[in-house]
């Protein structure tokens, strides 16, 4: 049987999509209570629907668990990659939170050059649809052999028949290529819901007067988005303003900031030592190599509930990524070592490429600096999730 919401079983039984729709608000507690139009309705079940896998043991939900900021829980034991549905099978990027992941731009190539936009971690799909295609054929993920078998376990449903027919036409599930791609869609529909994005965290609450920050949480916020003391808001700052409702913190660009390889994780994966990540370079409409190593600047809208950190989960502590960066302009002996290891960083994967101008931004940071932006980042939590923090 389908996984589904008692709302939509309510629907699917008397055969009748057509709801009474609710905007659910940007500004509420989330939204499970939300109603969703038909098609969003539909994409809520597809995504915690199993019958998407081989096996018919993970679904989108297994890596993007709304419980968990719409990440892992099941990591590996490293704590960086996701188990496909074979039951052994590892990636050897970290799967990123799908929250807030509607605001993410098209892949497109700005007027400098550079590029942004577009989902994973290297852009290869230009929106949430296009990404919401690639999960279930990927043979270390869901594992299913092409769109027609897909479309077939959708028909073994006749909820699934009867919502496809009144959302996308009588035909859509004849056609594989049809079928296929409205399945993404419906996928799709539903990620740019409130329920992805509900804008409730406390720095939210603290922009609509309805709390104040501490004065750690304060400190933080005004280094974070001063270009005098931190390299922070040059990567992670969409909006022009500070007080911006909507700031999704990163505008979507791509860099290389030298992270190290994930030694653990690839000896549990069975990636060779040494392999290089490609990268940006890795996405199909990239050919300059110039690109080499880079990676999309995520958001940190949840960000202290949702480790590891990285593309590829190298880092457990969200303080030690503030450390990581620190490296790059402090001359002292300790901002030279991991605090996780107790051993110096790994040297960058691809030293070409790095975008040195961005990482030597800024003077260095004391201990004290360092707690507060740490402070000021779990206040961009969502107010399900604070119950995680310390």
């Amino acid at each position: 049987m389908m996984t589904i919401s008692p709302f939509w079983r309510m629907c699917a039984a008397a055969r009748c999509l057509t709801l009474v729709v609710v905007a659910a608000s940007p500004h509420s507690a989330l939204a499970e209570d939300a109603e969703l139009t038909p098609v969003e309705t539909l994409g809520e079940a597809l995504f915690h629907d199993p019958i998407l896998s081989q096996n018919r043991t993970q679904s989108c939900a297994s890596c993007h668990d709304a419980e968990y900021g719409f990440t892992d829980p099941r990591r590996s034991a490293d704590g960086a990659f996701s188990l496909g549905d074979d039951g052994h099978s590892l990636g050897d990027r970290n799967a990123p939170s799908a929250a807030y992941a509607a605001f993410t731009p098209p892949f497109h190539q700005k007027e400098d050059g550079s590029w942004a936009g577009g989902m994973f971690w290297d852009g290869r799909a230009r929106d949430l649809a296009e990404q919401a295609a690639g999960p279930p054929l990927n043979p270390i993920e869901m594992g299913l052999s092409d769109k027609a078998q897909l479309v077939a376990r959708l028909k073994e449903e006749p909820d699934y028949v009867t919502a496809f027919q009144q959302n996308f036409g009588a035909d859509i599930l004849k056609d594989p290529e049809a079928g296929y791609a409205a399945m993404t869609e419906a996928l799709a529909a539903y990620e740019k819901t409130a329920i992805f994005a509900p804008f409730d965290s406390k720095y939210d609450r603290f922009l609509r007067g309805e709390v104040q920050l501490s004065k750690k949480e304060e400190l933080g916020r005004i280094l974070f988005f001063s270009e005098q003391f931190t390299n922070c808001n040059q990567c992670h700052q969409l909006k022009r303003s500070a007080m911006d409702p909507q700031e999704t913190f990163t505008n979507y660009s791509y860099h290389n900031i030298g992270v190290p390889e994930n030694v653990l994780g690839r000896a549990e994966n069975g990636v060779a030592a040494g392999a290089i990540d490609d990268g940006l370079l890795a996405n199909p409409a990239v050919t300059d190599p110039a690109e080499r190593g880079k990676f999309k600047t995520p958001g940190l809208r949840n960000v202290a509930v949702t480790g590891p950190y990285m593309h590829n989960g190298v880092f457990q502590e969200l303080r030690t990524v503030i450390a990581f960066y620190n490296r790059y302009n402090s001359k002292s002996d300790a901002a030279q070592i991991n605090p996780e290891t107790g051993k110096p960083w790994g040297p960058p994967p691809v030293a070409g490429t790095l975008s040195t101008t961005e990482l030597t931004h800024g003077p260095a940071l004391d201990d004290r600096r360092i707690d507060a932006l740490v402070a000021f980042l779990k206040t961009l939590t969502d107010q399900r999730y604070e119950e995680y923090l310390e």
